[in-house]
């Protein structure tokens, strides 16, 4: 089967990937935007984790084929591993919850969805997270048997795909190996690292969407530099130094992302008063456990409950009615203080909330976990850190902080004129 994609053109689909794809569970990505309330900034951003995860599929096929393509992996076992990453990437948003990560914050309790023991060493904490119920979907669903069956004889288990999604080690042998050699980090960073597949799709695509160039970069320069790497018996993706100015170019596409679009002060603005809405209306609209009736949990479900509900942010919200950013500030404007202008607020009698978003450049970095990707000196076969290759990370170490006021809309040019007033003040002194 063949997929057009605006962003990737043609995307080739194998019969065993369209039987996954045909599953209920995939389709359910249909139903929940990329973006959550990203299209009330963005119109046009109301592409859905189903689109995304068709195209990182075909992203995670390019790179998987050029780094093998510089090495002496046999045929099939090279058929085996594209299988186990394709499927990988396809299925890594399955477990998302409507309006994407917005709604994670009522996540049932994780002991709820009974995962297995070997899951727990990649546990976030005590509620379930997206990367939880897609190890549920995949490991304890009616859509398990139809990867066991599909892809068995290819010596692929839903164990073993979880795997790569979460960097867990599952108990029975994965079958990532060959010649003594382990493959495990090479495709676990394809499917979630540094230069991930997933990365490199959500980027251009959630650019494109959004009519934004922030997340533009060179992926076929980035994609035909990649190779893969032996150290200490175990093979991990590595980038030409040719090409680390494209990957920083690529981690800045990232950072600008985050700051511009995904941090977009109606997004937020909308994302807190669901928040908002959850904990003053608990039990309204809850996030089941169990696999089938997860099904029907996605964005419109979400909006058929917030247009029925009596909850003034629920009405907020299905109406488009937010507040109104009053002012914003980052971690390096100087000449505020945000406690003084919330004082100053409460005092004035105005309605607003504060909400401070954070991002960093890398999860990875910041984690001090294992390097999934490295920069190679293709003359000398040496290694090195991406991170201590890079002085972006050096520069971008610490999170980026965007706090934002919001004022109730009938309140704001009061609120304005009041903080002009302030800031005035506090300046001239």
């Amino acid at each position: 089967m063949r997929i057009r994609d605006p962003i990737h053109g043609t995307i080739d689909v194998s019969d065993e990937e369209k039987a996954v794809i045909d599953s209920r569970y995939y389709q359910r990505l249909r139903h929940v935007r990329q973006l959550g309330f990203g299209d009330l900034a963005f119109p046009g951003a109301t592409h859905t984790r189903h689109a995304h995860s068709l195209g990182a599929m075909h992203v995670a096929s390019r790179v998987f084929q050029a780094v093998t393509g510089r090495s002496t992996l046999p045929s099939e076992v090279r058929a085996r591993f594209s299988a186990a990453v394709r499927l990988a990437v396809l299925c890594h948003d399955l477990g998302h919850m409507p309006l994407s990560h917005a709604s994670e914050r009522i996540a049932p309790a994780r002991a709820s969805l009974r995962l297995p023991p070997w899951l727990d060493a990649v546990a976030e904490g005590e509620q379930a997270t997206h990367e939880d119920f897609t190890a549920k979907l995949l490991l304890d669903s009616s859509l398990t048997p139809i990867i066991e069956q599909r892809y068995g004889p290819l010596g692929i288990t839903p164990a073993a795909v979880v795997g790569l999604i979460t960097g867990a080690r599952a108990p029975q042998d994965p079958g990532f190996s060959h010649a003594g050699v382990d493959w495990t980090p090479l495709l676990r960073a394809i499917v979630s690292g540094e230069l991930d597949a997933d990365r490199m799709d959500y980027l251009v695509r959630d650019s494109f969407y959004t009519g934004v160039n922030y997340g533009r970069y060179d992926m076929d320069w980035l994609i035909s530099n990649l190779n893969p790497a032996v150290k200490d018996g175990r093979v991990y993706l590595a980038l030409s130094r040719a090409a680390a100015f494209a990957f920083e170019d690529f981690l800045l596409s990232r950072y600008h992302m985050f700051v511009s679009v995904y941090y977009h002060h109606t997004s937020v603005n909308f994302d807190y008063m669901l928040r908002r809405y959850y904990e003053e209306a608990p039990g309204e609209f809850e996030i089941p456990s169990d696999p089938e009736d997860f099904l029907a949990c996605d964005d419109v479900a979400l909006w058929y409950t917030l247009r029925r509900s009596k909850n003034p942010w629920a009405e907020r919200i299905s109406t488009r009615r937010g507040f109104k950013l009053l002012a914003q500030f980052t971690e390096r404007d100087v000449g505020y203080d945000l406690e003084v202008l919330r004082s100053a607020l409460v005092t004035g009698g105005f309605e607003h909330f504060t909400v401070e978003s954070k991002g960093v450049l890398s999860k990875y970095f910041s984690e001090g976990s294992g390097p999934s990707l490295f920069i190679a000196d293709m003359s000398t076969g040496r290694l090195t850190e991406v991170a201590r290759y890079t002085p972006l990370y050096q520069r971008y170490s610490g999170a980026v902080r965007l706090s934002r006021l919001y004022v109730r809309p009938d309140q704001i040019e009061d609120a304005r004129n009041m903080m002009t007033r302030l800031l005035g003040q506090a300046v001239q002194s």
